[in-house]
């Protein structure tokens, strides 16, 4: 299992289900939009305290970014 890839898929989803742009979510999370979209697409690997800041700035648990989804398994 690609961590990096379940975490932005899990991202990708949330923030649609919020109805943010990567832009919004970037603001409210203090990191720059270039790192959401990386996230997204899989290419960065967060660090447990971004993780945390993007989950609050979703208004979500941490857990639901690295929670396993049935592309996963």
């Amino acid at each position: 299992m690609d961590m990096r890839k379940l975490v932005g898929r899990n991202f990708a989803r949330l923030r649609a289900a919020a109805q943010l742009t990567q832009e919004q979510v970037a603001e409210r999370a203090d990191i720059s939009q270039q790192y959401v979209s990386g996230l997204e697409r899989g290419q960065r690997n967060p660090s447990v305290e971004t993780v945390l800041k993007i989950a609050q700035a979703l208004g979500v648990s941490h857990v639901d970014l690295v929670r396993p989804d049935d592309d996963a398994k």
